[in-house]
Parts: C-alpha cells; structure tokens; sequence
C-alpha cells in the first residue's frame, strides 16, 4: 500500500502498515522501538525536505551524524537498524548498505570514544541494606521478593515482570527452582532454569502468602492495598531499585548510579569474587557471549588468592 503526500505529490509507502508483518515474529518492546525510531527518522527528513523511502545513503548519513553530538552511539546504531529494517520490509534497496553510511558510522564511532555506560552492581553488601529499608506493609512484602529473587537469578528487570506463578518450583531444600522462559538472548523461549537462595524462597514465600493463590503473574500490582491479577511493567522494577538506592542513606552520585540493570550485574560480580569460573557465571546468568559477560566483570574487585 502507498500513501500519497499531498502537500507535494510524493508516493510514499506505508512503513506502519507493513511493520505489522513483525508481529509475533519479534517482541513488543522491539517492535516499539522500531516504530519510534522510524517516526524520528521520518520527522527528520520532512523537517528538512528529504525523502525517507525509499531514503538516499547521503540522506542517511547526514540523518546519522547530526545526531552524533547528543546521541549516544548505541542509540544511532538502533535507529541506523531501524532505517535499515523498514526499507527490507518495504523491498526497497537498503540505503545502510552502502559505502557512505558505513563510513558515517566510523566517524561517529571515532568520534564519540567513549565506554558503555555501566550500572552500578547491586552486590551483597547493598542486597542487605536494599532489602533492609522496604516498608513492611504489601509494598514492601512484594519489592524485598522481587529484589531478592533478582540478584540470585541474575534477573533483567524483562525476565522478573514476565515470571508467573506457574514457573516456580518449590524444592525439598528450602529453595526454588524457576523457569525462565523468554529472555532477551532467548527470542523462541528455549527457556533457562534458575535458582535460588532459601531467604529469597522465605521471600517469594511471604509474598505468595499475601498475595493469594489467584493470581497468574508471579509479580503484581497492587491497588488500594489489593493484589491485582496484572503483572508489573519492567520501569516498575527500576522504580523499586532507585528508590531502595534514595532511602538507604547513600550519597546522591552513587544511588544515581544504580538501575534495574544492577541486580545481574552486581550478582556476576559476587560469583566472580566468591571463585566460580566463567563457564559457570554465563550458566548462571544465560549468557552467549563471553565479551559481553566481561563487561559485567571488569569493575568487580577481587582477590583470587585471599
């Protein structure tokens, strides 16, 4: 289907149409972003007169490095994908192809040396204050579950808001087994067992016991002090980690620096000081590749030999 632009006569195809065919193929949050970033794109290029699709690779490489001075390089590599995406959809040539716009992404990628920004690791020594100043009320009850089943399952803040109730398993330990069944590294949901300590089983216990058998998601709202059958949204679990970080007497720099993200980067760093080796620490946290574990490790200060 093609929409005509009726300000200047121009044919252009319906990328929203088309980006349906994604559905069900990728996750929502995916989906989301593409059409985010394909609206920026499109804004810009009527905001300066040029055509979006089929888009020039010169359109392209201007589009990349005018944001370069404000945008990470993460971000324009995502909305370069993007741009790439929509035109394959379209079966229209991939302007990302060319010669021109890898060379813009060289520029931009020399330009901007700059490391990852990494989240602070909730290691064990913030786990214990964490969990200390939840208030003991639901709210409370549910975020010390949440935060304590994170670090010990290495958890993405996607993978805690998507565990249902049917995914855990109580063992003859004391302990509970999970079963993770999507991730962002996992797309078709092969799935990843988990486990945990017995404070996080006593934990998720208390939650349960609160929250009532009724309820499918493992994690849910709460209103008026009820428990509502919804699961959580993923900001929710950076909400609970931010504001753990403001109430537990750090400075402002430091607890500005904790995320969602710090459960499972703090957790990698406690196995890697506590000895465990890195075939079982990309077990743990279900990780493919060994660089992008190490970035999780490199600020982890050890002493292998105390």
């Amino acid at each position: 289907m093609k929409l005509i632009e009726p300000s200047i006569g121009v044919i252009r195809p319906d990328w929203r149409k088309e980006f349906k065919r994604l559905e069900g193929a990728y996750a929502p949050a995916t989906i989301k972003a593409y059409y985010t970033d394909l609206a920026h794109f499109e804004n810009w290029c009527r905001a300066h007169a040029m055509q979006p699709f089929p888009a020039e690779p010169l359109t392209v490489s201007v589009y990349l490095e005018g944001m370069a001075p404000n945008r990470s390089v993460s971000t324009i590599q995502r909305r370069m994908y993007a741009i790439s995406r929509s035109h394959r959809l379209l079966r229209l040539q991939d302007p990302t192809q060319d010669e021109d716009v890898h060379l813009a992404m060289r520029r931009i990628m020399r330009s901007k040396r700059c490391r990852p920004k990494q989240a602070k690791g909730l290691t064990q020594e913030y786990l214990e204050k964490f969990l200390e100043v939840q208030p003991d009320n639901p709210w409370g009850i549910r975020n010390r579950a949440i935060i304590s089943l994170g670090y010990d399952i290495l958890a993405r803040r996607s993978e805690l808001v998507a565990l249902m109730t049917d995914d855990i398993e109580e063992r003859s330990d004391g302990t509970l087994r999970l079963m993770i069944r999507r991730s962002k590294t996992d797309p078709f949901g092969m799935g990843r067992l988990a486990f945990t300590s017995k404070r996080t089983a006593r934990l998720v216990g208390e939650w349960l016991k609160w929250r009532g058998p009724e309820i499918e998601p493992l994690f849910c709202g709460i209103y008026q002090g009820q428990a509502i059958n919804r699961a959580l949204g993923p900001d929710t679990i950076k909400l609970i980690i931010k504001n753990a970080a403001s109430v537990c007497g750090l400075k402002r720099i430091e607890a500005d620096a904790f995320s969602a993200h710090s459960l499972r980067v703090g957790a990698a760093q406690d196995l890697l000081r506590n000895g465990h080796d890195t075939a079982a620490i990309m077990r743990a946290g279900g990780w493919k590749s060994v660089d992008v574990m190490a970035r999780y490790l490199e600020f982890a200060e050890y002493n292998v030999w105390s």
